[in-house]
């Protein structure tokens, strides 16, 4: 499938998987607006994409714990195009740590902010370019952490909050867009080998049966969602943790 005609908006772009989905989809044709918290990434970003012959690709700053910078990247768009076909919700802070008191107050505060008020905030601002879409979808990277039960994972409480967060708002939005034709998206994975998209490994890395999810993968579920025709509303993919 090109993306030739699809506009997608993709926050947190400045490094590891939003870099990876940014490059990938401008390969295949789609104009990308890209958001890091330091503008300097989003260039970056920006800049290798250009190198490659895609000159639809714009950069912007965007702090996820912030209402107003998540407005003015919204704005920012919207003086480009007046529309949006798809949102990817990628940005969402890691944070470490099996015990509670390792972290402090404000990663904490931070880590919740950028993960489950950064996501609605986003949709919320970016919901009025992707009704004036035939064609919008609004995906979320949320984690294994985001399933119920799950406890594999080194990621602080407070990490685990935020994607439970996300998997609530999803799972709630997708049932009240519907209506209006937008479909909602969500990924669960496991932690995913992200090899450079421009470097060798990206073909080469394994993906057999015995071997850790790749983000080669995990773009390709995203391209699969998308390409469905419009009664087809996958609304979540989970996987297995090796």
């Amino acid at each position: 499938m090109r993306w030739d005609n699809h506009r997608v908006v993709i926050t947190a772009a400045g490094r590891d998987f939003g870099r990876t989905l940014a490059i990938r989809l401008a390969d295949l044709g789609a104009e990308v607006f890209l958001s890091a918290r330091e503008l300097a990434a989003a260039q970056r970003v920006r800049d290798e994409i250009r190198d490659r012959g895609h000159q639809r690709v714009h950069a912007f700053a965007c702090n996820l714990t912030d209402p107003a910078s998540i407005r003015d990247f919204a704005s920012g768009v919207a003086e480009h195009t007046d529309r949006v076909d798809v949102l990817i919700n990628n940005g969402s802070r890691w944070l470490e740590g099996s015990d509670l008191l390792s972290a402090t107050d404000v990663d904490v505060v931070d880590t919740i902010a950028s993960g489950a008020t950064g996501t609605v905030l986003t949709t919320k601002s970016f919901l009025p370019l992707l009704l004036n879409s035939d064609k919008p979808d609004v995906v979320t990277m949320v984690s294994t952490c985001g399933t119920p039960g799950h406890h594999r994972s080194d990621a602080h409480d407070a990490f685990y909050a935020a994607k439970s967060a996300q998997a609530g708002f999803t799972e709630i939005l997708s049932k009240r867009l519907r209506p209006q034709g937008v479909r909602v998206i969500s990924l669960y994975p496991p932690d995913f080998d992200n090899a450079d998209p421009l470097s060798e490994d990206w073909a080469t890395t394994p993906r057999g049966s015995k071997d850790t999810l790749t983000a080669h993968s995990l773009v390709e579920c995203i391209l699969f969602a998308v390409a469905q025709p419009r009664d087809c509303f996958i609304k979540a993919f989970h996987f297995e943790q090796v």
